[in-house]
């Protein structure tokens, strides 16, 4: 592939993923959207957090504080779920190239007091000189890589079509003293040990794996589902790791990017919003139609919060949410679920 059909395929997949050139919302509209449930008044978001160089996955660290990857800025931020006060973590990992517009530090997660960081879209195929994998933060400077995904990836191609040989791995979740990572490109569910090993737990159709989640021996993952993206096609699944069955857990929300357990282990997830109508294939989802969603018993996704603008991670402490978006923003979402584990 020459490097301007690299661009223009590049460029589709920053679309289907998303725009970071997003317009600031204003969360909290009582309307139900996308196909969801429509809801009460209850929850409203609050802005905590501007001003990040973009913003990817997260996750609560110790002490509980919750941390940012900044993917503009290659960098990890550390943010004070109170104030809003943002501290550097880790800088000089490899940043977004800004010719692809996605990719650089994608996710962050702790085993024990060690944090990882999830890169992607630095390689050689891309036009970046990085790994793309996953990377031990050694100090407030220093970092190795432990897991060289995009090599595995090249070297064991999916079955699905795809133009990028090093994938597009968008989330991790610990898992079992290693990580779960999904690539939305690849679409599969890698396995990767600290050790470096990285193995192929799990492979679908063209789903868009997205955002993941784990309880016991379930794991939980959220699809985007294929262009256009439909109400329909955003799902939560659930499957073991040494199964092939994969059980469809809810859907009904446009373009899924995370699922998270909230307090009284609610299961909740993330919907990027809807499409343009009329637009054409890859393009984002609509300004400020994103959502928080709430897995209901009958398997439908019910409203929390919507209005969101292009959000792209969940986090719960306690019962509050707290929620990414490309815009580089953190939206703090409180009293969530309701009694017997929330105050409305």
């Amino acid at each position: 592939m020459n490097r301007k059909s690299l661009a223009i395929a590049l460029l589709s997949l920053v679309l289907i993923l998303g725009s970071s050139k997003a317009v600031a919302a204003d969360p909290g509209g009582e309307r139900g959207s996308q196909g969801h449930h429509p809801h009460q008044p209850g929850p409203k978001a609050a802005l905590l957090v501007s001003g990040l160089a973009g913003g990817s996955g997260s996750t609560v660290g110790p002490g509980g504080a919750l941390y940012v990857a900044e993917p503009a800025a290659g960098k990890i931020t550390r943010v004070d779920p109170r104030t809003g006060h943002k501290t550097t973590f880790v800088s000089g990992l490899p940043q977004m190239n800004p010719a692809v517009g996605v990719g650089g530090a994608m996710d962050v997660a702790f085993i024990g007091r060690t944090a990882y960081v999830l890169v992607t879209l630095v390689s050689p195929d891309v036009g970046g000189s990085d790994v793309d994998g996953i990377y031990r933060v050694d100090g407030p400077h220093s970092f190795s890589v432990v897991a060289d995904i995009g090599q595995f990836s090249i070297d064991n191609p999916p079955d699905t079509a795809f133009f990028v040989p090093t994938g597009v791995q968008y989330a991790m979740e610990p898992y079992r003293g290693g990580f779960l990572v999904t690539d939305g490109h690849h679409n599969r569910v890698l396995r990767v040990k600290l050790d470096g090993e990285v193995t192929e737990l799990m492979a679908f159709d063209n789903i868009v794996p997205t955002g993941l989640a784990v309880s016991g021996n379930t794991i939980y993952m959220a699809e985007a589902g294929p262009v256009p993206h439909l109400p329909q096609d955003g799902k939560v699944v659930a499957f073991g790791p040494k199964s092939s069955v994969v059980k469809e857990v809810a859907a009904g929300a446009s373009l899924l990017v995370d699922v998270e357990f909230g307090r009284g282990r609610d299961l909740y997830a993330l919907s990027q919003g809807p499409g343009v109508p009329g637009a054409p294939d890859g393009s984002p989802a609509q300004p400020n139609t994103g959502a928080l969603v709430k897995v209901t018993r009958d398997g439908g996704l019910d409203v929390i919060v919507d209005e969101l603008d292009r959000p792209t991670s969940l986090e719960f402490i306690g019962n509050t949410a707290y929620v990414v978006t490309l815009t580089g923003q953190i939206w703090k979402i409180e009293d969530v679920s309701g009694p017997p584990f929330g105050g409305h």
